[in-house]
């Protein structure tokens, strides 16, 4: 049975990915170097996971209770790790900290362990290459949240061992994600070429991009539209015009921002609900 291993900062995907372990009955270890990252994420955790089994849309077969008690948090790498068979990164998009990370992963696991990362475009021989679990190393990259969304795109290294793969591609099959392995790795992978192209094209066309999401992933849209030919710079004038009529219609405070990410779940889990029944009728 896995034992997977969590690694925050949690936010949304970090937290959602514990939530779909552990409604597969896997045990789950969250781990970040801030004790009040991981309290807060435990407890944002447990009171998703409230919501959903009143409302009868809980993943799984285990009670709230039951998954809840599967989830652990820890600050100490080595006892972080310890027993783990497949390791789930969740940190920003920044490569130096990234590799800092897996840097940090190769000294101390074993060579069984799976070390994965939910990186949305960062090429997997940028971020493994030179480690010495090398074959051990894998993209696997979700659509935001996990729990709600389960593509999955599975995107190795050239060194990626096979068994590192299939492994991979069954345990997200067992925990209820819809996988899709990518024969090679390519700028943006498939999901994010496909989503920065209409993008691109809407900005071109009509100058429609949300600020929040231009100024997250900018970096990120831009090194895989350059493989495209010419792009937008996503700032400027259109960014400044678009970030107040978005500010003055959805005010970026916490509160209400989560208020918008819960109505999204509801209408996610909804989908899924009348996804299912067609599949049942």
């Amino acid at each position: 049975q896995y034992q997977t291993h969590v690694w925050g900062f949690f936010g949304l995907i970090g937290r959602s990915w514990a939530m779909v372990f552990a409604a597969g009955g896997f045990k789950v270890k969250l781990y970040d170097i801030a004790q009040q990252q991981l309290t807060s994420a435990l407890e944002n955790i447990r009171k998703q996971m409230k919501e959903l089994e009143e409302s009868g849309f809980l993943k799984g077969t285990l009670s709230a209770e039951q998954q809840l008690g599967l989830i652990s948090i820890c600050t100490d790498l080595k006892a972080a790790v310890e027993g783990a068979t497949f390791i789930q990164e969740c940190t920003p998009e920044n490569l130096e900290l990234k590799k800092k990370i897996f840097g940090q992963l190769d000294l101390i696991v074993g060579n069984t362990v799976i070390l994965s990362s939910s990186t949305s475009c960062l090429l997997p021989s940028k971020l493994f290459t030179g480690l010495k679990h090398i074959k051990q190393c894998i993209v696997s990259h979700p659509v935001n949240p996990p729990y709600f969304v389960p593509l999955v795109e599975i995107v190795p290294h050239p060194e990626t061992d096979p068994s590192t793969i299939e492994s991979t591609y069954a345990l997200m099959k067992k925990i209820g994600q819809s996988p899709v392995k990518l024969n090679r790795e390519t700028e943006g992978f498939v999901l994010n070429r496909l989503q920065y192209a209409v993008i691109s094209e809407a900005w071109r066309l009509v100058g429609v991009c949300i600020s929040n999401y231009c100024e997250r992933y900018r970096e990120g849209m831009r090194l895989v539209l350059n493989t495209f030919g010419p792009v937008p710079e996503f700032s400027g004038e259109i960014e400044q015009k678009i970030n107040q009529a978005m500010s003055e219609k959805i005010p970026v405070i916490p509160k209400v921002l989560d208020a918008r990410r819960k109505r999204r779940d509801e209408y996610l889990t909804g989908l899924a609900k009348l996804k299912k029944q067609m599949k049942s009728d």
